[in-house]
C-alpha cells in the first residue's frame, strides 16, 4: 500500500479500532493513541533524551490520557523508516514485545509517507529527512483527500542529487525536518530557475514542520487497517534505505585492507 512493506491481504474491515502508534524515526520521536480517525492523546518527545529513556513513559502517558490500558488496544503502528537507525531498532523492539504480549497485528508505516500525509496538501510533496553527513532520505508523493500515494522510492541522497531528481518539478510542495535544514538550498534553486516560493501557487511550497508524527502513523495506518493489510510482530520490518554508519565503516575498513 505504501510502495515500501508488502503483507498478505487479509479482508477489509470497517469498525474503528483503537490504535497505539508510535513514532522513533525522527530525534525527538511521538506517540499517539487514536479511535479510528479521531486522535483521542498524543504526545512527542524530547531530542535530547534517547528513545531508550523516554519511550515507555510516553506510551504510559498518552495511555493514560486516552483513559486506555494496553490490553485495549486493537492494532500497534510503527514508523519503519527511514530515519535514526538507533531510534527504528527501539521503537521497533518496543512494538514487537508489546505486540507479542497483547497478541495484537502491526502495521508498518513508512516514515517518508507520514511526513507527506502530515503536511495536508494537495498534489506532489516530497518528504524529506536528514540522513547523516549533509545528506538526506527524500521520497515523492501524490496527496489528496487525506490519503498518499508514492510516486518513487525513497532514496538516500546528497542535496545535489536532490535537486537533480525534483528541482525541475513545479508546482511541487517540500515537507519535513530535512526541508527545513536545507530551506536555503530550496530557496536559492528556486530563485535562480524563477521559481516562486509561496504558500499557493504554482512554484515549491515548504510546509510547517511538524513535532507529531504519530497522529500521522495512525491516520495512514488506518487506511491500511481497514483494507486488511496488516502484520505479525514477528513480520514487521524496518525500513533503512541505506546501511547503518557502522556498516559503511566496516566496508571502507574492508576495502582499504585489500591489497
Amino acid at each position: 500500500m505504501f510502495g515500501e512493506q508488502e503483507a498478505p491481504k487479509m479482508s477489509p474491515i470497517n469498525h474503528d479500532p483503537l490504535i497505539l502508534a508510535i513514532e522513533t524515526a525522527t530525534r525527538a520521536g511521538s506517540v499517539a493513541v487514536a479511535k479510528g480517525p479521531r486522535i483521542l492523546s498524543s504526545q512527542f518527545g524530547d531530542a535530547g533524551v534517547s528513545h531508550s529513556s523516554n519511550l515507555i513513559e510516553l506510551i504510559q502517558h498518552v495511555l493514560q490520557q486516552a483513559s486506555a490500558r494496553l490490553s485495549d488496544i486493537d492494532l500497534i503502528a510503527a514508523a519503519v523508516g527511514p530515519g535514526s537507525f538507533t531510534g527504528l531498532r527501539i521503537g521497533l523492539a518496543t512494538v514487537k514485545a508489546l505486540a507479542n504480549c497483547t497478541e495484537r497485528k502491526t502495521i508498518g508505516v513508512p516514515t517518508l509517507a507520514a511526513i507527506a500525509y502530515a503536511s495536508a496538501v494537495t498534489g506532489d510533496v516530497v518528504s524529506l529527512l536528514p540522513a547523516g553527513r549533509g545528506e538526506l532520505f527524500a521520497q515523492r508523493f501524490s496527496s489528496e483527500k487525506g490519503s498518499v500515494r508514492a510516486i518513487d522510492s525513497a532514496a538516500h541522497v546528497s542535496p545535489r542529487a536532490l535537486l537533480e531528481k525534483y528541482g525541475e518539478i513545479k508546482p511541487l510542495t517540500w515537507a519535513g525536518e530535512g526541508a527545513h535544514q536545507q530551506i536555503d538550498l530550496l530557496t536559492g534553486w528556486a530563485r535562480k530557475k524563477g521559481f516562486s516560493v509561496t504558500e499557493s501557487g504554482s512554484g515549491w511550497k515548504i510546509v510547517e514542520e511538524t513535532n507529531n508524527l504519530a497522529e500521522a502513523v495512525a491516520a495512514v495506518a488506518l487506511k491500511a487497517y481497514r483494507a486488511g493489510d496488516s502484520l505479525s510482530a514477528e513480520e514487521l520490518r524496518a525500513v533503512y534505505v541505506r546501511p547503518s554508519d557502522a556498516e559503511i565503516n566496516e566496508r571502507w575498513q574492508q576495502e582499504k585492507a585489500q591489497p
